[in-house]
């Protein structure tokens, strides 16, 4: 199968809120041979505000994200679905990408009335190189060279580890720059440490997974958080039942088990709500990093052995009352999921219907004055919100004056109302006047200070156009 490693850069770092600007990847082979690559960037939509962090973060102006010569994110996120089908199956890599470029990409296809999940489906595969790195580098220490960071402790940012491994990345937070580091360190991991590499590759694929941990009396699970590995050697205890078809609830094999089964249910409840407590959760389809006990290093295993973790793992698994109260625990600890007011904070909340899914499709292949009948059919109020905002952007002339109105004001309140969910104008020049006066680099201070510029010129041209459509209900367009 082959690879596709990939990277965006983006306006900030709210999901559903923020957008895409520039998507960049590269294809190989099996042996990581590069045989194909792509990219693409649009420009600015008009309802978003860029961080000024991820301004200076990314080096892009704001003149070069409001060039009318950029396509449009629609048209970007057509040319990026186009490609990864054209590429597909393949196994699908980014670093840190699971968390954060994977769910960008989804928001964004989702909102652009596509499968938000176009990765994970059509025998696709994948996996995260921030996982793979910090996995090998506990494995086999001598396959990366890891530097330290401003505290003293081991720093896993790319550009960091790029550097330290003498690898070329003279454009850092540049999307293709990014995606040949992360090629460039799998290519030093599967090289170095060819048992991580395997497990890596075959922890991509859902099947993989799902019937490795139903199967094994006990096995490695190795978190993330704050670019900190921690192991915990585990057993399946069952499914979430919130999310049952990937979701997988695993038991910590190094507590005190007879201690944990004397609790009563109301304590059980509490201590497995805890953050760090003894049930872990992962996702079988977001590529895990898991280790069979015979291979995790005795370092590794906290003063255990393998014989004991395992009679542990097996008293747990025969005992299916056990395994069942401690789901049923774990789920009665969960704090209750509150439906977000905002269609952009809602991409996971089901799957449109199969009648809608049509419409979505056909919303591609009509043009615009068409695509307003799709969209006023739509079932799923999350579509109809999406679909009339792309209708909005694209030909704002062929909308009803009611549904434009309504466009329209959704779209300027996400640039001037706090409860909109998505940063502000005025949040944004707050935050960019904080920057300017601690920036102490000229070229820092320049995107600053025209990012400025272009905040308060939209601040006030954005509370004009308001003004204007209240007083006279005219049908101009939201100032771009």
């Amino acid at each position: 199968m082959s690879f596709v490693f990939f990277d965006t850069e983006t306006t900030g770092l709210q999901k559903g809120f923020d957008q895409i600007v520039h998507f960049a990847a590269i294809r190989t082979d099996n042996d990581l041979n590069e045989i194909d690559r792509f990219e693409a960037r649009c420009r600015l939509m008009v309802h978003i505000v860029p961080h000024p962090a991820a301004v200076t973060t990314n080096g892009i102006p704001i003149s070069r994200l409001t060039d009318a010569g950029l396509p449009t994110h629609y048209e970007m996120m057509r040319q990026v679905r186009a490609k990864l089908l054209d590429w597909t199956p393949s196994i699908i890599v980014g670093f840190n990408s699971i968390r954060f470029d994977e769910e960008m990409i989804r928001h964004a296809l989702f909102q652009t009335l596509h499968d938000p999940y176009l990765t994970s489906r059509n025998n696709n595969c994948r996996g995260d190189a921030l996982g793979l790195v910090m996995a090998a580098v506990a494995d086999t220490p001598s396959c990366l060279v890891v530097p330290l960071g401003s505290e003293g402790r081991l720093t896993f940012r790319l550009e960091a580890l790029a550097a330290a491994n003498d690898l070329d990345h003279a454009m850092a937070h540049d999307a293709m720059a990014d995606v040949g580091a992360t090629l460039a360190l799998c290519r030093m991991v599967k090289d170095g440490a060819p048992d991580v590499w395997q497990r890596f590759v075959r922890f991509s694929n859902k099947a993989a997974v799902a019937q490795f941990v139903a199967s094994e009396d006990g096995f490695l699970l190795t978190e993330f958080y704050g670019n900190e590995p921690y192991p915990s050697p585990v057993v399946l205890v069952g499914a979430d039942p919130e999310q049952a078809a990937n979701g997988r609830l695993c038991l910590r094999l190094d507590i005190d088990l007879d201690g944990l089964v004397a609790l009563s249910d109301e304590a059980l409840k509490e201590v497995l709500a805890e953050k760090a407590g003894p049930v872990r959760r992962f996702r079988i389809n977001a590529g895990p990093v898991l280790t069979p006990l015979y291979d995790v290093p005795d370092a590794l295993l906290n003063g255990r052995t393998v014989d004991d973790l395992e009679t542990v793992a097996r008293r747990v698994k025969d005992d299916a009352a056990l395994c069942a109260r401690i789901v049923a625990a774990w789920a009665a600890g969960r704090t209750p999921y509150e439906r977000s007011p905002h269609p952009e904070r809602r991409t996971h909340d089901g799957f449109p219907g199969a009648a809608d899914e049509l419409r979505r499709d056909d919303f591609h292949e009509v043009g615009w004055a068409e695509a307003v009948r799709l969209v006023e059919h739509f079932d799923d109020d999350r579509l109809r919100v999406f679909g009339l905002r792309l209708i909005y952007l694209g030909n704002r002339a062929v909308l009803p004056e009611a549904l434009a109105a309504e466009a329209e004001r959704a779209l300027t309140d996400r640039l001037i109302e706090d409860e909109s969910g998505g940063l502000t104008l005025t949040a944004a020049l707050a935050e960019t006047n904080r920057l300017l006066a601690a920036a102490t680099e000229e070229p820092t201070r320049k995107l600053l200070e025209g990012y400025k510029n272009w905040l308060l010129d939209r601040i006030e041209r954005v509370t004009a156009f308001r003004r204007k459509r209240l007083e006279t209900k005219t049908s101009n367009a939201v100032p771009s």
